[in-house]
């Protein structure tokens, strides 16, 4: 049986309705099926269904965990399940089975919690915008001719779409908050080492990613996170130990906090222009925070934004090369030579220019940024959290984010020639920056530094479009940003301002 008011509730609220016997993990399921049936068609959110593997799940008796029972998808990027590809969004690995589950999820299966499919995402993660050749574009449920963003484009869709509760993500350069942003939801950047990558994994683009998820509640965030996080063997690094449980913060008072705001922007060009909307929910978020008693001034930490986003594309056009040869080597065997028709244009272009880079460049790189991260700390000496927009526009049109037509010109050339060096010599780099960091100029810094950030869904714009406000805190300090998030949400709740549902009027005719 279909659970009629399946999205009226967050994940926390299912599995207490679970728990206490109103409703069962098999018509959650179902639930969270033909909610998927009903509205992937219109969004393109999930690209690989696991429902027979999850009725099995179901079947063999979940574990009593905080969330048992409760349907979640995985992005198809780093969230391996054995036996189960994850494609990446490449051609190349959408059918190259997984050999093992990782760690983060290993810990979601024993925390109860049911693994319904995967989803969409740009290729390697590499775009804020989730438009693969292979799967297709997922589109915003708020507006379908709009980007759901990226990289966790197709898991943000999902949740805004009522698929689900809750699905993982990665944020490497903002893919949580970037589309928790265009998708009306609270996405969590965690900080370095809070949860697991192993064993697949060691770090993740330089230490720069993690995982988390995108939910509508705050409180689901915070509790799914005490069951993720902590330490690993053999991990490259840990976050400091909290001090106690995160779902215990949403409901304690954050006191009187410093909060610095910015729509300066931090990565880029400090003189790229930030559409007005985005702006007004900044300003608006600070008005709100003035209203329940917090300082607020304006200020921004002193990091030379060129630099650093020059630093940034050095790193991932390395990491992208890496990436594009160890996915060779699993999909087509040892001694596998990388072809540039298993990739796409930008990403094979991307990776030669990484090629092309000396390793003392990619040090020299590592160096910049890891001084921003000491300044940035001493901002945060004096500013307890920096407020910024989440991204420099509303949520784009499909098929704007990607290469221009010249741009596709030149990259063919590039590519048959296999001339990374070519890009290296033309100084390419800082136009990539620039171009890169446009449309998230306020997401990469806490992927730079490690600290945890968050995408608050606060404001929606006078075409109904939605517009995140950016939170950055300390090193090591989630407990905060819940703290204040529960605060926010208190305030001006948006649990029950939904998209649309794609499907919705199709579902309700057939049942």
């Amino acid at each position: 049986m279909v659970f009629a008011e399946y999205d009226r509730f967050d994940a926390l609220g299912l599995a207490d309705l679970v728990a206490r016997g109103e409703v069962s993990a098999d018509e959650l399921l179902v639930s969270a099926i033909a909610r998927i049936d009903a509205a992937n068609p219109a969004v393109n959110a999930l690209v690989r269904p696991m429902f027979d593997l999850a009725a099995a799940q179901v079947a063999a008796g979940l574990p009593p965990g905080r969330l048992r029972g409760v349907p979640i998808l995985l992005k198809d990027l780093i969230s391996t399940v054995a036996g189960v590809p994850t494609g990446s969004g490449n051609r190349m690995l959408r059918d190259v089975a997984a050999r093992v589950d990782g760690e983060f999820v290993r810990r979601l299966r024993a925390a109860g919690l049911v693994f319904v499919g995967k989803t969409n995402t740009p290729e390697f993660g590499l775009l804020p915008t989730t438009e693969p050749q292979c799967f297709g574009a997922t589109r915003n449920p708020w507006d379908l001719a709009r980007s759901a963003g990226g990289s966790s484009g197709g898991s943000a869709a999902a949740v805004a779409a009522g698929m689900v509760p809750l699905a993982t993500g990665g944020d490497g350069g903002g893919s949580i908050r970037i589309p928790a942003s265009c998708c009306a939801l609270f996405g969590l950047k965690v900080t370095r080492g809070r949860t697991p990558t192993g064993p697949t994994f060691g770090e993740l683009w330089h230490g720069f990613a993690s995982e988390h998820v995108l939910t509508r509640s705050v409180r689901d965030s915070a509790a799914l996170l005490d069951l993720v996080a902590g330490d690993e063997p053999g991990a490259p690094y840990a976050a400091p130990h909290a001090p106690g449980a995160f779902l215990d913060e949403t409901g304690l008072d954050p006191g009187r906090l410093r909060i610095a705001f910015s729509a300066r922007p931090i990565f880029g060009d400090e003189r790229a222009p930030v559409h007005l909307d985005c702006v007004e929910a900044m300003l608006d978020t600070a008005r709100l925070l003035e209203s329940l008693g917090h300082e607020v001034v304006e200020a921004a930490p002193a990091v030379d934004g060129l630099a650093c986003a020059i630093s940034f594309m050095t790193i991932l056009a390395a990491e992208t090369r890496a990436s594009i040869e160890a996915a060779t080597v699993f999909a087509r065997g040892a001694g596998a030579v990388p072809r540039a028709q298993d990739f796409e244009l930008a990403t094979w272009c991307l990776g030669l220019l990484g090629r092309a880079t000396p390793a003392s460049e990619y040090a020299s790189a590592s160096e910049q940024l890891q001084l921003s991260a000491r300044a940035v700390a001493g901002f945060h000496a004096r500013h307890d959290l920096l407020l910024t927009p989440t991204l420099a526009q509303p949520p784009a049109l499909l098929g704007t984010l990607g290469l221009k037509p010249a741009e596709v010109a030149a990259m063919r050339v590039v590519s048959a020639m296999h001339a990374g060096w070519m890009l290296r010599a033309s100084g390419v780099v800082r136009q990539l920056a620039l171009d890169a960091f446009a449309y998230t100029p306020f997401t990469p810094l806490a992927n730079v530094t490690g600290q945890p950030a968050m995408s608050v869904p606060l404001h929606w714009n006078t075409h109904g479009l939605p517009i995140g406000s950016h939170f950055i805190g300390r090193f090591g300090d989630e407990a905060m940003l819940f703290r204040l998030a529960a605060q926010l949400e208190r305030a001006r709740p948006w649990f029950d301002r939904t998209a649309p549902r794609p499907g919705a009027r199709a579902q309700a005719a057939g049942g």
